[in-house]
């Protein structure tokens, strides 16, 4: 009954949501075509703190910007034997760049093909000792690989910590989910409870291919809910693209075909509603270039 009410007033929620949160950042994609999109996510007035980009290195786009960079080591490769990861966060912070987090491995247990680094936990684990552990000394709070929302996910991070051996410790965990606010509150509740004492990001969430109305009450459910708990510090929608180049559907986006901000855009930014409704890519399946620019930018730094 007490979850039947709890949904019950979270359907309940206005259709339109101006909130401004410090909790929120960007998931950085690239657009070749239209790079002037850019611009929109250091608006004055936007909602943003933070971003990362799959990679090591800060965007240009965004150097003086109000967004702090947090650097990913998207995977590892069983060739390489350096600390090129390792090497560019600390000449940064040597360069007087505020980096504060760092981001572990990109969905380990996923396919390439959907943007995942697809490694299996030892080399994780002999990668992050090498990698990653060494920030702690520098005063850099670390997240745990990000796992994908399915089952494999927890099975995966639970042999990542045994292959460890305790010579891995990071300070939160990264979230991914794509499905509906009832599926994303209850993974949630289960990462909090097998790792209670870290807190949580959500750094990729979207409910993909739903209509817009059921898409903008999933945006307003998620955010007013990461907005309230204390245990989530930290949240990036995953939609900073048009509507025609989207793979988890048009109307989860931030603009619109024509580069004009949604209502989720707008909300997201911490404005109001615009009413611009997206589109999709007329005649063909939507492609999303992004990935591929990603990954190979991300891939470039496992062989360095």
């Amino acid at each position: 009954m007490r979850t039947f009410l709890l949904l019950q007033a979270f359907s309940a929620l206005p259709s339109v949501l101006c909130t401004t949160s410090s909790k929120r950042g960007l998931v950085y994609v690239p657009s070749e075509k239209h790079p002037t999109d850019d611009n929109i996510w250091v608006q004055s007035g936007s909602d943003l703190t933070w971003y990362y980009n799959y990679g090591p290195e800060p965007s240009n786009p965004f150097t003086g910007s109000q967004m702090q960079f947090v650097p990913m080591l998207w995977g590892a490769s069983d060739t390489s034997t350096g600390t090129p990861f390792l090497d560019s966060v600390k000449a940064q912070i040597s360069g007087g760049a505020n980096i504060s987090y760092a981001l572990g491995f990109n969905e380990p247990d996923g396919q390439s093909s959907t943007g995942g680094s697809a490694i299996p936990a030892d080399l994780a684990a002999s990668t992050w000792i090498r990698e990653i552990e060494p920030l702690r000394k520098l005063g850099v709070k670390l997240g745990a690989p990000a796992v994908t929302g399915a089952p494999s996910g927890f099975t995966w991070l639970q042999n990542f910590f045994t292959q460890c051996a305790g010579k891995c410790t990071p300070d939160f965990i990264p979230v991914h989910w794509y499905g509906n606010f009832e599926g994303l509150a209850s993974h949630i509740g289960q990462v909090m409870g097998t790792y209670p004492n870290m807190t949580v990001w959500v750094t990729e969430y979207a409910l993909p291919n739903a209509d817009l109305t059921t898409t903008e009450t999933f945006y307003n459910q998620s955010s007013e809910y990461f907005d309230r708990m204390e245990n989530i510090t930290h949240y990036s929608y995953f939609g900073a693209f048009r509507s025609d180049v989207s793979n988890v559907g048009p109307n989860a986006t931030f603009l619109t075909q024509n580069g004009k901000l949604t209502n989720i855009g707008s909300w997201y930014l911490g404005g109001a509603a615009t009413s611009n409704i997206p589109k999709g890519a007329a005649g063909k399946s939507a492609l999303f270039a992004g990935w591929s620019l990603l990954v190979t930018a991300a891939a470039f730094w496992l062989f360095v």
